[in-house]
C-alpha cells in the first residue's frame, strides 16, 4: 500500500472535530508519520493502534505541528515498553519542547532522535529545505524511485516552496490565507493563491493548515484557478492514493 492520511488539517488550533497538522505516510508497509499537532493523535490511532509506527519527522517546532508526538511518546513508554525507540527527525528547538511536556521519561529514551537533515529514512531519500516561517522550519521531500512526496510544513511565499515542489507526485502546502496577499513583509504564512502558485512545478496539489473557521472551498476555488493540476483540500480522514507515483488518484 501506498498512500497518504490526513490526520489534521488545521492550522493554529484545531476545529471541533478536527486536528492540527498530522499526515501518515505509507510505502510498501513502512509508515512514516509527518508532523502531529493538537489532536491528531487520537486521529493516528486508528491506523496505528499502539502507536506501531516507524519513523517520525517534525517540521518545526510550533505546537499545531508537533505538540501530539509527546503524547505518542506516553503511548509508546506505558503500552509497549519494550518496543524499539521511533526515529525522530527535527529541527533544532523540537526536543526541547517535548521536554517541557513530559521530562520524564526523556524523549530521548522513547525516541531515536536525529537532526532533521539530508539523509535515508525507511525506503525514502529525505531532502530538506529551510523555509521562511517564524521559526526554523524544515521542509521536506521524500523520494523513492518510483514517487516523490513534498510537504511544506509552514511556509511564508517565495522561489523556496516552489522549488521544493518542483518535480513532485504530491506536494503538501501550507495554504493559512484566503483572498488577495496581504502586504506585509516578511511573509510567514501563504495564501491558497500562493501555495497553488508555487506547486506550479508539482502534479497534485493538496492544501493544508486552514485557519480555524474557514470555509475551505473557497481555498480550492482560489488554487484551482491558479494550478492546471488536482488540487485537493485537506480533510481528516481522507486517504490519497500514490500507487503507481503521478497520476494516483485519491
Amino acid at each position: 500500500m501506498r498512500s497518504l492520511t490526513v490526520l489534521g488539517s488545521c492550522g493554529a488550533w484545531p476545529e471541533p472535530g478536527r486536528a492540527c497538522a498530522g499526515f501518515l505516510l505509507e510505502y510498501d508497509g513502512f509508515k512514516l508519520v509527518l508532523d502531529l499537532g493538537y489532536a491528531a493523535l487520537p486521529q493516528l490511532l486508528k491506523y496505528c493502534p499502539d502507536g506501531g509506527v516507524d519513523a517520525v519527522i517534525v517540521t518545526h517546532q510550533h505546537p499545531d505541528h508537533c505538540v501530539d508526538v509527546s503524547a505518542l511518546a506516553r503511548v509508546r513508554y506505558y503500552v509497549t515498553p519494550d518496543a524499539p525507540p521511533i526515529p525522530l527527525y527535527s529541527p533544532p528547538g523540537v526536543l526541547d519542547v517535548f521536554r517541557a511536556l513530559e521530562p520524564r521519561p526523556d524523549p530521548a529514551t522513547v525516541f531515536d532522535v536525529h537532526d532533521l537533515a539530508d539523509t535515508t529514512v525507511g525506503p525514502f531519500r529525505l531532502e530538506t529545505a529551510l523555509l521562511p516561517h517564524y521559526v526554523t522550519n524544515l521542509g521536506v521531500r521524500l523520494s523513492t524511485p518510483e514517487l516523490t512526496v513534498a510537504y511544506t510544513g509552514d511556509s511564508g511565499p517565495g522561489p523556496e516552496a516552489a522549488a521544493l515542489a518542483a518535480g513532485a507526485d504530491l506536494f503538501i502546502c501550507d495554504a493559512t490565507l484566503q483572498g488577495p496577499s496581504p502586504d506585509t513583509t516578511p511573509r510567514y504564512v501563504m495564501t491558497a493563491t500562493e501555495a497553488a502558485t508555487a506547486a506550479a512545478g508539482a502534479s497534485k496539489l493538496l492544501l493544508t493548515h486552514f485557519w480555524p473557521g474557514s470555509d475551505r472551498s473557497i481555498s480550492l476555488a482560489e488554487a484551482t484557478q491558479a494550478f492546471d493540476g488536482e488540487v485537493i483540500a485537506a480533510e481528516e480522514g481522507l486517504v490519497v492514493s500514490l500507487e503507481g507515483g503521478r497520476g494516483g488518484s485519491c
